[in-house]
């Protein structure tokens, strides 16, 4: 919950720098972010309910008690996020075509959550439940799954990954032919 009583509805922030400008704690519902620059930005205790991002930068943002609630990120740099650090009550976020390096979504629950042809490289999802999640045409390059439940997830048009199916719960996940070298590199299996 934010620390302010502050409430901004269906406000639309457009070009704005909020490194200049400090965004005011409280609480955001369904208002739209677009093309504003969030990088290293203290967000900190701010609540954003049913908000859009489109088109920022929120790379290296500080993120503590954060709320992202019917959150939508669309063509963002998220660069070095820890989303591990954001409020996890209700947490509930759609990324699409967004850059995601090094982020951390430990510990999180991301069950059904989008990550549409989004960029994850080396992006930690250790401890996270990712159960029916879609990973559809994203690139997961030294992405690291450690204990994650990745049951229904959809990695059929993902790419890059390596994942060990004795340390993640898989059931139902759902693999395409070609990314079978990621499930088995592991074992030193050649797939041809």
């Amino acid at each position: 919950m934010a620390t302010d009583s502050r409430l901004i509805e269906d406000q639309n922030f457009k070009g704005r720098n909020f490194s200049e400008q400090e965004l005011i704690v409280g609480k955001y519902d369904t208002c739209a972010f677009i093309d504003c620059n969030l990088a290293n930005v203290n967000l900190s205790n701010i609540d954003f309910v049913e908000c859009t991002f489109d088109h920022c930068d929120l790379s290296m943002a500080i993120i503590g008690h954060t709320s992202f609630k019917e959150t939508r990120f669309i063509h963002c740099k998220l660069i070095g996020l820890n989303f591990h650090d954001a409020n996890p009550f209700l947490l509930s976020m759609q990324f699409e075509d967004c850059q995601l390096n090094y982020a951390s979504f430990r510990n999180l629950n991301l069950k059904s959550t989008r990550f549409l042809r989004c960029s994850l490289l080396e992006t930690d999802f250790s401890d996270s439940n990712l159960h029916a999640v879609d990973f559809s045409e994203s690139n997961l390059e030294r992405t690291i799954f450690n204990q994650s439940n990745l049951e229904k997830a959809d990695l059929r048009s993902a790419f890059n990954y390596r994942i060990d199916p004795e340390n993640n719960k898989l059931l139902k996940a759902k693999f395409s032919q070609d990314g079978l070298p990621g499930l088995l590199a592991k074992y030193g299996i050649v797939v041809d």
